[in-house]
């Protein structure tokens, strides 16, 4: 049996020519179906209707002899008629159907069946043959007509499958901004996702970096075989720079058609250069009519296009595309970063503040939310908390005592025994500084730790008597990490406790006042190298001249 070949086929166009030979084998004729090289793509026995042993347009060639079918075939495209008929008696109809611009096949009809069954041959073959070639015809029309509508179909549809390419890689670029992702990440991501659409050796892009007192630009992320060294960023930044200074898109450089006219590397055949462009910081303070609108803060550059001969205007308005938007990313990132700064430097600059109204307390936020941070961190390393926790419990540690802005300041520098009514006073600062933090949406999530610091696990602390469970995990740690400086800090009443007269005080009042995981994670954290970071500045923690920095990358949780 001769199977259904669907090469240069499709489904529709295989169902059109099934029901064609249908009608045929209705009248006991057999259809056939050539392509160009000669070979049988479709079989339509007319005998299997004649005899009743199978379904109409049942393909099959055990009783056809195809050999002849595609001689005729053959020389049916050669005479290139609207229909040839063939055999002595003219009883073999083609003609040419079109299934594509280069793609000719046959239609054949066989009546010799019917020819031998006619009472009159001459009169009925004459007629049949007449009315077969009608069919012939309409079909090689009908198949010409949809060979051009299925090539602009799909001709269409290529444009529209790449446009929704460009689509969702745009979309995935947008939806990756994340202010709190580093640039390397998403640059990184973008060179990777081009290369997925776009075919080409490789793709690199590059952003201005200071070296010394000097602006360069640096490779930062990449994708594919593609190396650029300092020479050849410091060509491409001119070349770039005179091309859109003229009013182009892009740099494009190819030796398709003629040489390079610059010295680019042997194994780069073309060449594209897009900008990544951010507004001029250097002249801010100017009208914006008497400034540039924009400079050149990076490029992004590709190399050797795979499936066609060079770049074109399709691929300067993609790169571009993704281009401003690694621009915009770039840009909001580091105006993002100084407003982060600023905003840590506040809390800071606030914190310090309502330290200094207590001498005794001079550093004590900053000691407490450091302290807050490291016992969190073995809790993270237990699987008990996240890093966005970690960070936020940071945050929360040092702004536990904001709410101090709201006490009076006799009280708080007040040297003797307190009274009553001042003590009760001094226990309305959780719920005062959580006050000012909800009316912040973004610092929602470190209320509980403000607000909680000073309870106790028996129920006998303030400002809302919380027992046990009842009281937040970061309110917890921050109220172990508020215990253990006020313990280890000089006061108007006492010296301060040594290290281990500190942790043994702590592990008294497990199950009264703390928790036991949390002060079984402090005791686990190494309290005493703890100590020697805090006596050395925390530099082994966030670096030299780093405070900042951390609390910036803790200020970006909050936007999450």
């Amino acid at each position: 049996m001769l199977s259904t070949t669907v090469k240069n086929l499709s489904s529709t166009q295989i169902d059109k020519l099934k029901k064609f030979g249908s009608r045929v084998n209705e009248f006991s004729a057999d259809f056939v179906v050539c392509d160009a090289d000669g070979e049988v793509i479709l079989l339509c026995d007319g005998s299997k209707n004649k005899a009743d042993n199978g379904p109409l347009g049942q393909i099959n060639g055990d009783n056809i002899n195809s050999g002849r079918y595609v001689q005729y075939a053959k020389r049916c495209i050669e005479t290139g008629g609207q229909v040839s008929r063939f055999d002595d008696d003219g009883t073999i109809l083609a003609v040419v159907l079109k299934f594509g611009s280069e793609s000719n096949s046959v239609a054949i009809i066989d009546l010799a069946e019917i020819e031998a069954g006619c009472d009159n041959a001459d009169t009925q073959s004459y007629k049949l043959s007449g009315i077969f070639s009608e069919m012939l015809v309409l079909l090689a029309e009908s198949f010409n007509t949809s060979a051009k509508a299925e090539e602009q179909i799909d001709m269409v549809s290529n444009e529209l499958a790449h446009t929704y390419e460009e689509l969702v890689l745009l979309h995935k670029v947008s939806t990756h901004m994340k202010l709190t992702e580093s640039d390397a990440n998403f640059l990184q991501m973008a060179c990777d996702s081009l290369t997925n659409i776009v075919s080409v050796e490789g793709i690199a892009i590059l952003l201005e970096r200071m070296v010394g007192d000097q602006e360069f630009m640096v490779v930062v992320a990449g994708s594919g075989l593609i190396d650029i060294d300092e020479r050849m960023a410091g060509v491409l930044r001119g070349r770039l720079t005179t091309e859109i200074d003229s009013g182009k898109e892009a740099l494009l450089d190819s030796d398709v058609d003629d040489k390079f006219k610059y010295d680019w590397p042997e194994n780069i055949k073309n060449i594209i250069a897009v900008p990544l462009c951010g507004k001029d910081k250097g002249e801010s303070h100017l009208p914006e009519s008497s400034r540039s609108r924009s400079r050149i803060i990076g490029m992004m550059v590709a190399i050797n296009r795979i499936d066609k001969p060079d770049f074109d205007s399709t691929d300067i308005k993609l790169f571009n595309s993704v281009a401003n938007s690694c621009a915009v990313f770039v840009e909001n990132g580091r105006l993002f970063k100084d407003l982060q700064e600023l905003f840590i430097g506040s809390l800071r600059a606030l914190t310090n503040s309502i330290d200094a109204k207590d001498q005794y307390t001079r550093g004590h936020s900053e000691r407490v939310a450091f302290i807050s941070r490291w016992i969190a961190d073995k809790l993270v390393a237990k699987g008990l908390l996240t890093e966005e926790q970690l960070h936020r419990i940071y945050l929360s540690g040092l702004l536990h005592d904001i709410g101090k802005i709201g006490v009076d300041e006799s009280v708080l520098r007040k040297k003797g025994k307190l009274t009553e009514e001042e003590r009760d006073c001094i226990k309305t600062h959780p719920s005062i500084g959580a006050g000012i933090l909800n009316e912040i949406k973004q610092m929602r999530d470190i209320v509980p730790g403000i607000l909680c610091h000073h309870e106790r696990i028996d129920g006998r602390g303030y400002p809302n008597g919380l027992i046990g469970d009842e009281i937040p995990l970061m309110g917890k740690i921050i109220g172990l990490a508020d215990s253990f400086d006020a313990m280890t800090s000089d006061r108007v009443y006492r010296p301060a406790m040594t290290v281990e007269e500190a942790i043994e005080e702590i592990e008294k009042c497990i199950g009264s006042q703390f928790g036991g995981e949390v002060v079984k994670a402090f005791i686990e954290s190494d309290v005493y190298h703890m100590w020697a970071v805090m006596q050395d500045g925390f530099r082994e923690m966030y670096g030299a001249n780093n405070l900042v920095e951390y609390g910036t990358l803790a200020v970006g949780t909050l936007i999450r």
